[in-house]
């Protein structure tokens, strides 16, 4: 779900105020004393048939995870769109979904689904892949940077090539993306080789020649400046620790 304004744009900032308060009301169920502040009270409201949530939230983009029915979520969701109206903020009905895990959802690019791990028959985990959309705007931006017939220096557009696909996989190299980076490092390879023939009016050969050794392909360099290959991304899975101290009690007061 994503908050919007209702009759015009509230800046983030007054975004960010006003979500401030659905973070209190759902999280007040989680502070001490409340009806899910200890591991024995929300496993007594699952084994009960009541429903657990927790609130995953950035700016005004926020994912409710809910343990329990279809019924529970769209109560819940009642809920939030309850909270949300006083403050001049309402759920954005294209963005609004209810789905189960196994089905998957994106969230700030990421698409994250509940799957069964490969090669196993019941171990089912979390997974977190790169969402269609960003790799779609990827490639939008390295096709305007390489159109056949720009007239821009190599070596500066190897920069900018570089600056674009160098912070975009250090954001995403923590999901699996391994077979994505290899098939955008493909991609953006052929089109600055294409859009270099076609500039220089070059033949294959000439391709050949620029950049093929005994050895095998280099990389494309001008001006000292080296084509970033996104492929060489380190991609590094998060790992469970089990020792971080959580903000939330875990114990009622005495």
């Amino acid at each position: 779900p994503t908050g919007t304004p209702q009759g015009g744009i509230l800046s983030p900032l007054l975004a960010n105020i006003a979500l401030s308060v659905l973070d209190e009301h759902l999280h007040r169920e989680w502070k001490p004393g409340g009806r899910m502040s200890t591991e024995n009270r929300r496993h007594h409201r699952r084994d009960h048939g009541q429903a657990t949530w927790r609130l995953v939230r950035y700016a005004d983009d926020f994912v409710v995870m809910v343990f329990g029915t279809r019924y529970h979520v769209e109560a819940l969701r009642g809920d939030v769109a309850a909270v949300l109206a006083p403050l001049g903020l309402r759920l954005s009905p294209s963005k609004t979904r209810i789905v189960n895990m196994a089905d998957g959802f994106d969230f700030l690019g990421f698409r994250i689904r509940w799957r069964r791990k490969m090669g196993t028959r019941d171990q089912w985990h979390v997974y977190t892949f790169i969402g269609d959309r960003p790799v779609r705007s990827l490639k939008d931006k390295i096709r305007a940077l390489t159109r056949r017939l720009s007239q821009q220096d190599l070596g500066e557009t190897l920069i900018r090539i570089n600056q674009i696909t160098r912070g975009w996989a250090n954001y995403f190299r923590h999901a699996v993306a391994k077979h994505t980076f290899d098939r955008l490092a493909y991609f953006i390879w052929w089109r600055v080789v294409r859009w270099a023939k076609a500039k220089r009016r070059w033949r294959w050969k000439d391709v050949h020649r620029w950049l093929r050794t005994p050895t095998g392909w280099r990389t494309i360099t001008a001006d000292g400046i080296e084509l970033h290959n996104i492929a060489s991304t380190a991609v590094t899975r998060y790992r469970r620790r089990s020792r971080i101290p959580t903000p939330w009690a875990t114990t009622e007061p005495a």
